[in-house]
């Protein structure tokens, strides 16, 4: 059984968002052909869903400001400006998505004491969202990764995907994906790689049929 599993593909993470990333949308259309060619058994859609009073929003910690580097929970953190709130527009999928044709979301996020990046944990790798368990009871036996932000969410996705799914083929699709800063994306991409996940385009995906 094949799966894709999109990250983060938000209003929030695209241009006019709360937290763009740089031609964010553009995934959106190549994630769109991906869902349509019906290569997919199984498509899967994260979704940030913060509560407005999330620990890693600057406007929560006093004297910070976006992007500084503080501390949530005794842990480092970057804090970010606030997005993707629960029940707002910065958090819905972005509206050109085909959300027609997902099977299942995953939200993340929703503890205010920890940040979740990866879809499959919280940041302190200890509280499970279920979707390897999903997953696993899905039957899947090759993953497909794409989304925002590669750098952020997308890795930190497919690295526990690795981990915690390891009969499972992990693919990143980097076409389909946008990341924040390139020096990241290349750092990102890379560490991706020495794990075992497999590198590929949306047209390599196509044509592998």
């Amino acid at each position: 059984m094949k799966c894709l599993l999109l990250i983060d593909i938000q209003n929030g993470f695209c241009s006019g968002g709360n937290l763009p990333v740089p031609n964010g949308e553009d995934v959106v259309p190549i994630a769109n052909r991906l869902i349509a060619e019906g290569r997919y058994d199984l498509v899967v859609a994260s979704q940030d869903w913060h509560p407005a009073d999330h620990g890693s929003f600057a406007s929560q910690q006093p004297g910070s400001k976006p992007f500084d580097m503080g501390t949530l929970s005794g842990r480092p953190q970057m804090l970010w400006p606030d997005h993707c709130v629960q029940g707002t527009h910065d958090a819905e999928f972005h509206p050109g998505l085909s959300f027609a044709g997902i099977d299942h979301v995953q939200r993340k996020g929703e503890n205010r004491d920890v940040d979740s990046y990866s879809a499959f944990r919280d940041n302190d790798r200890s509280a499970l969202t279920g979707l390897s368990d999903y997953l696993k009871r899905a039957g899947i036996g090759s993953l497909d990764i794409c989304g925002l932000a590669t750098d952020y969410c997308v890795k930190a996705s497919a690295l526990d995907a690795k981990a915690m799914l390891p009969a499972v083929e992990i693919r990143f699709i980097a076409d389909a994906s946008r990341g924040i800063d390139p020096a990241g994306v290349k750092a990102a991409i890379a560490e991706m790689s020495a794990a075992g996940i497999r590198i590929v385009t949306s047209a390599e995906v196509i044509g592998s049929r």
